[in-house]
């Protein structure tokens, strides 16, 4: 098996080769930090979402789902304190001008040293994060020896925050329009309708509103294939609940996530939690739900306790009043929050990578091997691939009827050409549970051979069955 970093690559290439991911405007060379998804890749992903959509709305009676645009009004990112505090500390190299996150570069270096070493130096980073000393961490980069990738220098400029927005024209006429922001975040298009959906949907606290939706951020140092790029998608819920009540219920979502992580099958020892060192400015507990990719555990879901800033925040600067009334207690106040918030591209590169296999099947002398995706069947972009044994006989068509019959529950693939086992081996590589031949022994006694990725195995099933072993595996 191939190492970490030599998986990670051949994950890479995997998803190119077999139509998951591709890198964004190829013919021009491409875009940094800029993917498209291709026609597995985008199914996954819909999979993905619409999973957890379910599993946040139509499983929770008190959570409700929005899609607010990705454009807002400015003075919604100064009342969230976006356009004052959302930067991050950069350093320069000045021999070759490369940008680094400091956060980043420091990182990266201490996983080449000893374990014990390397944690050592993360808590010093850490601790000067916390305390905002950008000369500090200059010093503890100097001091360390950290050098650029490019330069092979320790010619280092100072430390100084960057803001990460996007930011557009908002008119036709340049000279006559306002400078609007692309959302670095989904959550604050649930904070200004908070009163409408409250008030339209009658809604009660404790009660969640949940959006999925791109969000835009000018890394410049972005990184790792999908897992740090400059337009993403997040899905986010905001849980309103009363004041006083938020550690029970940071406590219950923190426990709740790694629930529906764990629900897909994911072995448990993958996961940890991160506990936050430096909180944002808006929060009072803070936790990473954190996944061991082939380049090491990373951050994937964050559960925030945001107190009741932005409502109070956006109450301050809109100068509207955004208050509930809990008739319980006769009392008006503005809620408190709690986030779930869960990168949608980070999640489908967590899945690709759980499920990437590479199985040695060499026996009796004969040297053989599959890449195997081992995706969840609820997930798989293919779930029933059909395969007529020839292409005469009647087979094709008996091989349609089934198509036909299975294609409005789940999704199908049809394929004639090539050898069976050509056939399962491309359908291993895009992780389709289930194949099904249709052979000449169907025109006798209405049986199929359905044949088990995981397994390999193959049994003889009749052919009214399959799409209810279809569905019994995918709602499971």
């Amino acid at each position: 098996m191939a190492t970490d970093q030599n998986k990670f690559q051949a994950i890479i290439s995997h998803c190119k080769e077999y139509g998951f991911v591709f890198p964004s405007s190829e013919i021009y060379d491409g875009l940094s930090a800029v993917y498209d998804y291709g026609q597995y890749g985008a199914q996954l992903k819909k999979n993905i979402r619409d999973y957890w959509w379910k599993s946040m709305t139509q499983m929770h009676e008190n959570i409700v789902g929005i899609d607010a645009a990705i454009f807002m009004h400015p003075t919604t990112w100064k009342a969230s304190g976006h356009v004052d505090n959302f930067s991050d500390p950069m350093i320069d190299n000045k021999d070759s001008k490369k940008r680094y996150r400091v956060d980043h570069l420091i990182e990266a270096h201490a996983e080449t040293l000893p374990a014990a070493e390397g944690e050592a130096l993360l808590a010093q980073m850490d601790n000067l994060l916390k305390e905002n000393d950008f000369a500090g961490l200059k010093k503890l980069i100097e001091d360390k020896k950290i050098k650029c990738t490019v330069s092979g220098t320790s010619n280092w400029t100072d430390v100084r925050q960057f803001n990460l927005m996007f930011s557009t024209q908002l008119g036709s006429v340049t000279d006559e329009a306002s400078e609007i922001y692309l959302r670095p975040e989904t959550a604050q298009g649930i904070f200004v309708n908070f009163l409408n959906v409250q008030k339209t949907g009658r809604m009660k606290i404790p009660f969640g509103i949940a959006q999925t939706g791109k969000a835009f951020r000018n890394e410049i140092v972005a990184r790792q294939f999908i897992f740090r790029m400059r337009e993403f998608e997040q899905m986010e819920m905001q849980f309103f609940i009363r004041p006083g009540t938020q550690k029970e219920w940071y406590a219950y979502w923190k426990e709740e996530r790694l629930k529906w992580h764990l629900s897909l099958g994911v072995s448990p020892e993958k996961y940890r939690y991160h506990d936050h060192v430096k909180l944002a400015h808006y929060a009072d507990a803070a936790v990473d739900i954190e996944y061991e990719f082939p380049i090491g555990f990373k951050e994937v879901e964050g559960i925030h306790s945001r107190t009741d800033f932005d409502l109070k925040s956006h109450q301050e600067y809109s100068r509207k009043k955004i208050q509930y009334f809990d008739t319980e207690i006769n009392q008006n106040y503005v809620p408190y929050v709690i986030e779930t918030s869960i990168g949608l591209d980070r999640m489908f590169l967590l899945t690709i990578c759980n499920a990437y296999e590479e199985e040695d099947l060499s026996k009796d002398g004969k040297e053989d091997s599959r890449v195997v995706m081992r995706f969840p069947a609820k997930l798989a972009p293919i779930q029933l691939a059909v395969f007529p044994l020839t292409k005469k006989d009647g087979l094709p068509e008996i091989a349609r009827e089934l198509m036909d019959k299975c294609k409005s529950s789940f999704f199908c693939f049809y394929e004639e050409k090539d050898a069976i086992g050509k056939r399962y081996r491309r359908q291993d590589a895009i992780g389709t549970p289930f194949c099904v031949t249709i052979d000449h022994q169907t025109k006798e006694d209405n049986t199929v051979t359905i044949r088990y990725r995981d397994s390999m195995e193959q049994e003889r099933v009749p052919l009214d069955k399959v799409k209810e072993i279809v569905l019994n595996k995918i709602n499971e």
